[in-house]
Order: C-alpha cells, then structure tokens, then sequence
C-alpha cells in the first residue's frame, strides 16, 4: 500500500499555466516541472509569464540579496 497517492487531477478552480503548451489549464494536466501554479483565477494564470518575469527583476535588483563585491572582484 502506497504511503502517498499520486494526485492525477486537480481540484475545481485550480489553474496553471503549462510551460510546454504556453497555455492556461484547470487541473494539473501537464507535470510540476512544465508548469506554473496553481493560481486561484484563469486570469493570473494567464499572466504567469509577466508574474514570474517581475518577481526575477525584483530579485535581480534587490540589494538584500547581492554581496558587496562584484564577480570580478577577488573575495577576501
């Protein structure tokens, strides 16, 4: 007997949007590593892309997360 069940459907409501198929789905159709989500509307999964594209411009830039020294620059 299985400890965990494998989840091949998603519950009502869950969207994602696929990676492979550049396409917004309710249910978790296409595998974890393909896709984005879950999200509570079609809309936001719909705007995944542009999400995940400022959410890295904002890690990219976020002094908090960047040493002092540049990566040309010998460490101590």
């Amino acid at each position: 007997m299985a400890l965990f069940k494998k989840r091949t459907a998603g519950k009502p409501g869950e969207w994602y949007y696929c990676l492979e198929h550049k396409k917004v789905e309710e249910g978790p159709d296409c595998p974890g590593k393909d896709r984005f989500g879950p999200y509570a509307s079609r809309e936001e999964a719909t705007h995944a892309m542009q999400t995940a594209s400022e959410r890295n411009l904002e890690w990219d830039t976020d002094p908090r997360w960047h040493d002092a020294q540049g990566p040309d620059q010998p460490g101590p």
